[in-house]
């Protein structure tokens, strides 16, 4: 999967976030690795986002934008 991610610098190094995801953020001392970093965090936040909806009936449905 894709995911767009925001990125800012700052002066301790930079700061990830999945705007898509809530709360799905991570940091990294350099661009690399703070998307490396947020990498293993979107798989995290699926993994707990998977075990909340176990036994539920999913669907899939599509949104015009």
């Amino acid at each position: 999967m894709t995911y767009k991610v925001a990125l800012q610098q700052s002066e301790e190094g930079f700061s990830v976030w999945v705007p898509g995801l809530p709360g799905c953020v991570s940091q990294g001392a350099t661009e690399e690795e703070a998307l490396t970093n947020i990498a293993d965090a979107v798989r995290e936040y699926l993994e707990v986002v998977m075990e909340q909806v176990e036994g539920a009936v999913i669907r899939e449905i599509e949104v015009a934008a």
